[in-house]
């Protein structure tokens, strides 16, 4: 006899889409598009802003394709930087199957979010919000913030998830895959990102200065990778890099007392990417002051910021 529930590869559907991630700064989007990928693909940090370009990542499964898009952290922009950032976080929410607004644990609804949630209200997309850090608080906090968000309505499911220990990360996928439709594999099954390597390198170089740090600092610099290059007869990748700051003062910051802290964010920087790429790297950092390059639309476009991408 014939089991006709039974089925073959040949017979299962592929899915696919593109899933924006959205949400104010601060409220672990990177974090949790690293964890459902399950590699680091954007750059982390307590700072708000930290993400400033759309940055795509993969999920591949055997029957599976999700194309996530981390965007920056919506807020009012302070500079035309900060409008290039904002320009990237509305267009992701564009001809995108699926967004997932991301919140934390906060018991009120902010200014912010109350913004993001009106212009999702006007986006056809499917629309899943995302309770993050819910490490940080009981369930009946929860169950709280689920029934206060569910009385927005416009929400097609509400799943509560830790991104920082991977709580309810399945859980989520599966979700995701409920709703994205039949469709091609867009990216190879073993490319997790789009991201060129030098632009992986500069933002990996960006997040341990934005570690190593405080206050307005992080916000003020840009990496530019001058040179990278394997060497023909050594498995050594050697690396250039250009820190950009605003101001003297955090130049001198940002190199340290003799040196020491260029020196620490270097060795690093040094170490995760050898741990990338699999081949020792010789880093190189420079600082240099460019006063106010934030506003300097030239200058902003050199380093990849573009508002017609």
């Amino acid at each position: 006899m014939i089991n006709m529930n039974n089925k073959t590869k040949n017979d299962v559907k592929f899915k696919s889409g593109f899933v924006s991630i959205v949400g104010r700064p601060n409220v672990g989007k990177s974090t949790l598009m690293n964890t459902l990928i399950g590699e680091k693909i954007a750059i982390m940090s307590d700072k708000p802003q930290t993400t400033r370009n759309q940055i795509r990542a993969i999920y591949n499964s055997d029957d599976l394709q999700i194309v996530f898009m981390d965007t920056p952290g919506i807020q009012k922009p302070k500079n035309k930087l900060g409008s290039y950032m904002m320009k990237a976080s509305s267009s992701s929410m564009k001809d995108t199957d699926i967004i997932l607004f991301v919140v934390d644990e906060s018991k009120r609804i902010g200014v912010t979010d109350k913004e993001i949630i009106e212009n999702l209200k006007n986006n056809t997309s499917k629309k899943i919000l995302v309770i993050n850090k819910i490490d940080k608080i009981n369930k009946e906090e929860l169950m709280d913030l689920i029934n206060m968000y569910s009385e927005i309505g416009i929400f097609d499911e509400i799943v509560p998830v830790s991104a920082i220990k991977g709580e309810n990360s399945n859980t989520l996928i599966k979700v995701l895959s409920k709703y994205l439709e039949e469709g091609p594999q867009y990216f190879p099954k073993d490319m997790i990102t789009d991201q060129p390597e030098k632009v992986l390198v500069s933002e990996i170089i960006r997040e341990k200065i934005l570690m190593y740090t405080d206050q307005e600092i992080p916000h003020g610099i840009a990496v530019e990778i001058e040179q990278m290059k394997k060497r023909k007869d050594k498995d050594i990748i050697d690396v250039s890099a250009l820190i950009y700051c605003e101001r003297e003062a955090h130049k001198k910051i940002i190199i340290g007392h003799q040196g020491r802290k260029i020196k620490g964010i270097g060795k690093s920087a040094r170490e995760e990417l050898e741990f990338i790429f699999g081949n020792k790297v010789f880093l190189e950092l420079w600082v240099k002051a460019k006063p106010n390059w934030r506003d300097k639309e030239n200058f902003i476009r050199t380093m990849g910021f573009d508002d017609n991408k």
